[in-house]
């Protein structure tokens, strides 16, 4: 059984954390894996020595906000305070994974970590910097379809999730921000039709599994078919790609 590695998501609200890891936990056992908690507060020669019996990562959501210095640019009015520990334990699970051709798999700011890690950028807040949005991609847990996206033909992404071509499939929503320029490495695989956020990233190497989703499928897995059936899906294929 493949042992996948999942940072805590929050340094300074364990409250949340607590909430919401089981979900990837449970998400994860589901597909087959053993979900491996990392403690945001361990020493790297902790997390490294963890990390040797791991086949793959996850990277979660979070409250936080990825730090702005990462991607040079000035801070955003409505950008949230950063979690240090966090960023610092992400950058060590990717490079760790890139080093491995460990699977990845990043969910909401877990995207946005791996984008800027990756040499990426972000958009800092979407509701006031993306004009033509209509679309609330802040509609949060309950909402459990928020809008849909469209998926690049041909994908990784699309392959998984069985999308055609000029498909549309429903997700939801919990996020502010979003990727702007794809890092290295990286290419923008699904955006938001309506107003062309950037909604997933995958990467170039074929025979290398990494996949960003903006979206939260561990809230999805237990849902009604038209989101539970691609949710189940990313969480198998990486499951899958992480036992190779």
């Amino acid at each position: 059984m493949p042992r996948i590695a999942i940072p805590v998501p929050n340094s300074d609200d364990m409250d949340y954390s607590e909430r919401v890891l089981p979900r990837y936990e449970e998400a994860v056992r589901n597909a087959g894996g053993e979900p491996v908690r990392i403690a945001l507060d361990l020493s790297a020669e902790e997390i490294a020595a963890t990390l040797a019996e791991c086949d793959a990562v996850i990277l979660p959501g979070s409250r936080a906000d990825v730090d702005p210095r990462q991607y040079h640019a000035a801070r955003h009015q409505k950008t949230a305070s950063a979690d240090t520990k966090r960023d610092a334990v992400d950058r060590m699970l990717i490079e760790d994974a890139y080093r491995g051709r460990k699977p990845v798999l990043g969910i909401c700011y877990g995207l946005q970590s791996l984008n800027v890690i990756r040499g990426g950028t972000l958009v800092q807040d979407i509701e006031s910097t993306i004009s033509e949005s209509e679309i609330n991609h802040n509609a949060g847990k309950t909402v459990a379809n928020a809008h849909t996206v469209k998926i690049e033909p041909g994908s990784r992404l699309a392959g998984i999730v069985g999308a055609r071509a000029g498909e549309e499939m429903a997700v939801n929503s919990s996020h502010h921000q979003a990727a702007e320029v794809a890092g290295k490495g990286l290419r923008i695989v699904a955006h938001s039709p309506t107003d062309g956020v950037v909604e997933a990233l995958e990467g170039t190497d074929a025979d290398h599994f990494v996949l960003g989703v903006q979206w939260h499928p561990e809230r999805s897995v237990g849902d009604g078919p038209e989101v539970a059936d691609s949710a189940r899906a990313i969480f198998r294929a990486f499951v899958e790609a992480a036992k190779q």
